[in-house]
């Protein structure tokens, strides 16, 4: 695979430092396959929402982030870890050509359906583009859906990165779609739940 020098090189390094620093709790990671073609689809909070399924796996993860990206400060980060730029403004062919072709050599793509990163406190989920189910189905690669939770603050006690039931796109790309934005949704449910539940939990404890 190409592009996986930098990948290779900086993550060992990123995974021990954002574990120490943020203390993210990650669940159902044996659910990501150790070869073949995958699109880790995930809810979008943060800058750093793919740092956690890189801390997930091993496997080269190349993500799709907005073009923008690429110009700031942190553009060598993006660029050395094998990202792939995207124009949000229009129909990004040549994103598209570079997503496929890693799927197509049997790699793995990281990709957040809502397309950007959902800022409305009221709502648990934006509606999702088409992008993941759709290279999914050209590819015959498995959707992978994930969910992300809680703040990036040091030491966090409710950063929460759960994966959900891997599933194939064999049928109408809508109905698929759905299916991934309700799966997420279940799992963000069940963060918030489960996270609730602890921190209760430790409130109490800490008052008796």
């Amino acid at each position: 695979m190409k592009n996986n020098f930098g990948y290779i090189l900086l993550t060992p390094i990123m995974r021990v430092l954002f574990r120490l620093y943020y203390n993210p709790k990650i669940i159902g990671k044996e659910v990501i396959p150790k070869k073949g073609s995958i699109v880790i689809a995930c809810n979008h909070k943060h800058l750093f929402d793919q740092c956690l399924t890189i801390m997930a796996t091993k496997r080269p993860i190349h993500y799709m982030a907005k073009k923008e990206y690429f110009e700031g400060h942190l553009a060598w980060f993006f660029k050395f870890v094998g990202c792939i730029p995207v124009d949000r403004s229009k129909k990004d062919p040549n994103a598209k050509s570079k997503a496929l072709a890693v799927l197509n050599d049997g790699g793995a793509i990281g990709i957040f359906p809502e397309g950007t990163r959902n800022r409305h406190k009221d709502k648990l989920l934006l509606d999702f583009k088409f992008g993941a189910v759709s290279m999914a189905k050209k590819t015959d690669s498995l959707v992978i859906p994930c969910a992300i939770t809680g703040d990036y603050k040091f030491r966090s006690k409710d950063l929460v990165i759960r994966y959900g039931k891997p599933f194939k796109v064999e049928g109408n790309l809508k109905e698929f779609n759905e299916k991934l934005h309700k799966e997420i949704e279940r799992l963000l449910k069940k963060n918030l739940k489960e996270t609730n539940r602890t921190l209760e939990k430790e409130l109490n404890t800490h008052e008796v």
